[in-house]
């Protein structure tokens, strides 16, 4: 699958229509995320059940604030509407293959149960 733009108008539906969405924060006067570009190209071409998607936070700036993308490139990895991981700096190859892996074997059913008893707690936050 090819790596999708996201902007306003379809951040939402990408987040919420897929179970899987990895998006990377970037901007093209960033030399680190102009480098990471494709190493994040070539992965997305191994892992077809997984959306891989980039956030320009020049364009995008109201994206990037609602996140609050303080550095760029930062990869944020969405399983069934949450996030699962957040975290500046480019990757080398192995490792990002290997925190896509990582990701994808993540036990969802228990990230879930998780949330719901944080929120029950009153701690309302994210695992």
């Amino acid at each position: 699958m090819a790596v999708i733009e996201l902007n306003e108008e379809n951040f939402e539906t990408t987040i919420t229509g897929n179970d899987f969405v990895i998006v990377d924060y970037w901007a093209p006067w960033c030399g680190p995320c102009r480098s990471f570009a494709p190493t994040y190209e070539k992965v997305s071409e191994d892992f077809p059940g997984v959306v891989f998607a980039k956030v320009n936070t020049e364009d995008e700036q109201g994206i990037a604030a609602h996140f609050q993308i303080r550095s760029i490139p930062t990869l944020m990895i969405f399983r069934e509407k949450v996030i699962i991981y957040s975290e500046a700096g480019a990757l080398p190859e192995s490792a990002f293959r290997e925190l896509v892996t990582k990701a994808g074997e993540l036990d969802m059913a228990e990230v879930h149960r998780q949330i719901a008893e944080s929120q029950e707690q009153g701690g309302g936050q994210q695992a």
